[in-house]
């Protein structure tokens, strides 16, 4: 397990809790892992350990229920659980960096002691409804809309693809909408929306490729009635909010992709050193060791990219680019890995019950939630200045 922990390079408080979380993905996660990937099952009992741990709470301050810590311990944890099960640090990252983030980041005193305790306790979850059939990328496509009524917001639309949006323990969804037009352009604002609330529907969940144990469903607002006061953040910067939001979770997916990288070099390592052909172990053959090394360096410097850019975010500096460039790399990494972890494992690799298999399933998301790998390429071209 060639990484940063083991060279002394992180300060101790970091170090100690990436640890912590990597004994807790080893005892907890990886037992159950095979089975909720199998059922398509939600881990809650998994999630209520995370919970327990403090997890969700890492980078809020203690006056909200958090752990008082940073968005870069967030990540370290991503990486840690990243490397055994995607579905579950992909159900922290959405939680944290999609469900929470949004309110603590521009939401008012009271939206803030309202949710952020029961959010960062890992007591409830958040999501963000930004993507719809026709806005993803185009998220400026959105038509999902918010009209005023008295001091009411009705609210008419769908939303597509969002995690930890039809849990039983899931709280409320921030969801985009169009609440006018400034300039010929749409108005978007962002809006709070509990769970429960009549006219608004998760859907039955999705069939997906992969992340089987993630919560992942389509939304339905039919004239879904909400206080004015649930507005979050300043009338019409919805969109410009959740971009930062965006920005900030690219850090956090690239975490998650280099755990999920990593996790596949240390499978094979193993693997390699235990399976045996024509006489000897294959890790002694040339052709696998040298695509192990690769596999290495692919995470290695995926992992740089990551930690540079969550340095430049606590940092107060800008930080855009590098997140695209850590999200660009790292997610290529991931699947990358996986694919070349899966022809080292042969036929096994192709089994769901190992976690090559998952990860080969798993890692292509990564190349599309939080902006496409395409997107990425845009964004730094354009802060190039092309």
């Amino acid at each position: 397990m060639s990484d940063f922990l083991s060279t002394g390079t992180l300060p101790d408080h970091y170090r100690d809790l990436a640890l912590t979380v990597r004994d807790f993905a080893n005892q907890v996660v990886a037992p159950v892992a095979a089975k909720h990937d199998a059922e398509h099952s939600f881990p809650y009992e998994v999630v209520s350990g995370m919970a327990k741990m403090g997890l969700f709470g890492l980078p809020f301050p203690e006056e909200y229920g958090g752990m008082g810590g940073d968005y870069f311990a967030l990540c370290l944890a991503l990486e840690e659980l990243g490397k055994i099960d995607q579905s579950v640090a992909i159900t922290l990252e959405a939680g944290v960096s999609l469900g929470a983030m949004p309110v603590y980041r521009f939401g008012d005193e009271k939206q803030k002691q309202q949710w952020l305790p029961r959010l960062a306790s890992g007591e409830n979850l958040g999501a963000f409804g930004l993507t719809e059939p026709g806005a993803g990328s185009d998220a400026g496509g959105t038509r999902t809309t918010a009209v005023e009524d008295g001091d009411s917001w009705i609210i008419n639309g769908n939303k597509q693809f969002i995690t930890n949006s039809g849990t039983d323990i899931t709280a409320l969804v921030t969801v985009t909408a169009v609440t006018g037009q400034t300039g010929g352009k749409k108005e978007i604002s962002t809006i709070l929306v509990p769970a429960g609330t009549p006219g608004f529907t998760a859907e039955p969940a999705y069939n997906k490729v992969g992340w089987n144990a993630s919560d992942t469903h389509p939304l339905t607002f039919t004239d879904v009635r909400v206080p004015k006061e649930n507005l979050l953040g300043e009338r019409g910067r919805g969109y410009a909010n959740f971009l930062r939001i965006l920005d900030e979770g690219r850090i956090a997916i690239a975490a998650l992709s280099v755990g999920a990288a990593q996790g596949c070099v240390d499978e094979c390592v193993r693997y390699a050193g235990e399976r045996e052909a024509f006489g000897r172990t294959i890790g002694s053959n040339q052709a696998i060791a040298f695509k192990i090394a690769r596999m290495e360096a692919r995470a290695h410097t995926a992992r740089t990219a990551y930690y540079d850019a969550a340095a430049l975010m606590l940092a107060g500096k800008p930080f855009k680019k590098q997140a695209s460039i850590a999200k660009l790399v790292a997610s290529e990494a991931a699947m990358d890995n996986a694919r070349d972890a899966t022809q080292i494992f042969g036929g096994y690799g192709f089994m769901n019950e190992y976690p090559v298999a998952r990860h080969y399933r798993d890692s292509k998301i990564l190349e599309i939630g939080e902006g496409t790998t395409e997107v990425q390429l845009m964004l730094i071209g354009r802060e190039l200045g092309l």
